[in-house]
């Protein structure tokens, strides 16, 4: 065992959550039983497990995609918009959980994690 294995606290699943799929606008729990650990950096404790997707799960995500694309491509331009307008807000609203969220799980400082979403914003107005 290496030493990055013996630091991490054995965990259960029923300790952790699930991070689940996201298809069609809904969560999903996977159907294949299949996770990945999602590890704190600072500490290399477990704190979440991730599902990991099997064929049919990969195929209804991109089927999912590709009608999500019907729709979109014949949007106008002040529709689309207006959809991308209203992400920029709920991602101004939601700026300091989401900061939160990428110091937990990439181990960034909490300023340089809000620089990323300023960022992403950014993005988003373009």
């Amino acid at each position: 065992m290496t030493t990055a294995e013996t630091a991490v606290a054995p965990e259960t699943v029923a300790e952790v959550r699930v991070i689940p799929h996201w298809i069609d606008g809904d969560e999903r729990a996977s159907q294949s039983g299949r996770t990945a650990p999602v590890f704190d950096p600072a500490t290399g404790a477990v704190q979440a497990r991730v599902a990991l997707a099997d064929e049919a799960e990969i195929a209804a995500a991109i089927a999912s995609a590709k009608a999500g694309f019907e729709v979109w491509k014949d949007y106008s331009i002040a529709k689309r918009q207006t959809v991308l307008f209203a992400f920029r807000e709920l991602l101004n609203s939601r700026k300091g959980e989401l900061a939160a969220i990428l110091t937990s799980e990439h181990g960034k400082v909490l300023s340089d994690a809000m620089g990323e979403i300023l960022r992403g914003q950014e993005v988003v107005e373009l």
